[in-house]
């Protein structure tokens, strides 16, 4: 999915930055036999059939589906860009379904930590400038707080000696990296990812995965939406939708080691 930089303004604003105490059962996502319709033509479209599911507070789940299941319809709801036709979508214990436009976005800013499959970096932009993006909405952040937030969460993904670059001085494993920083500078209530090795070669996919498995047990609530069945082997729970429907929902008792498998792949060399 790709987006203007204006449109990229709009999922951003500034809570404090920190980790708070998780709670394992707490629910962050709550989908009740949600349903969407789209009227083409002469014709209905059901694009969700009535999808159900809960995600809790420090959960690491995958959701997979092929062209036509309904995983990008669920992304933009899940993402509130969107609304149900009918049923209930609460986030964070907010219900979502009946708030007006301008309202979801306040929500969506609040809670959820973008990242996405082109990186959607603003061009002749630093690294911290990126970063202070979703912080700049905010009366009560000083510039020097931003500044300082947004270098804590590029030290976090370790990118500390890259701060002063610019998008077309970094690699597509770094911009990658700008731009899970930006979605932690927010600490969102999940984080939610869209293809976000789609575009990454097989190392540095992994090195993107190393980093969400660190984040998930930090605590971190992580969707991680992919068509690749690969990236599910090395989440906690992987979610299947075909037509529309959950086919699969999936606890994954055996993850495995992301920062093994990179180690086992070749160095790439120029």
């Amino acid at each position: 999915m790709n987006y203007s930089p204006t449109r990229l303004f709009h999922y951003f604003t500034a809570p404090l930055f920190h980790y708070s105490t998780i709670s394992p059962m707490k629910p962050i996502i709550e989908l009740e036999n949600i349903r969407r319709d789209f009227i083409v033509g002469e014709e209905t479209v059901h694009a969700l059939r009535g999808v159900s599911f809960t995600i809790n507070e420090g959960e690491f789940v995958t959701i997979m589906g092929t062209s036509g299941s309904g995983k990008s319809t669920l992304l933009n709801i899940l993402g509130c860009l969107d609304t149900p036709t009918s049923g209930e979508y609460r986030l964070d214990g907010t219900p979502v379904r009946t708030m007006s436009k301008s309202q979801r976005a306040v929500l969506r800013n609040r809670k959820i930590g973008f990242v996405f499959q082109n990186y959607n970096l603003l061009a002749k932009t630093t690294a911290v400038e990126n970063v202070e993006l979703p912080l700049m909405y905010n009366n009560a952040v000083s510039a020097r707080e931003r500044h300082e937030r947004a270098v804590t969460a590029l030290t976090r993904v370790g990118l500390e000696t890259r701060l002063n670059h610019k998008s077309n001085q970094m690699s597509g494993g770094q911009m990658q990296r700008v731009a899970i920083a930006r979605a932690l500078v927010n600490d969102p209530a999940v984080i939610l990812a869209d293809e976000a090795t789609g575009n990454l070669d097989t190392r540095t996919s992994f090195e993107i995965l190393v980093l969400f498995q660190e984040l998930h047990r930090e605590g971190r609530t992580i969707i991680f939406v992919t068509h690749n069945p690969e990236i599910a082997q090395y989440s906690s729970r992987n979610i299947v939708l075909r037509d529309g429907k959950v086919r699969e929902d999936i606890t994954n008792d055996n993850v495995l080691d992301a920062a093994k498998k990179l180690a086992e792949l070749p160095v790439q060399e120029d």
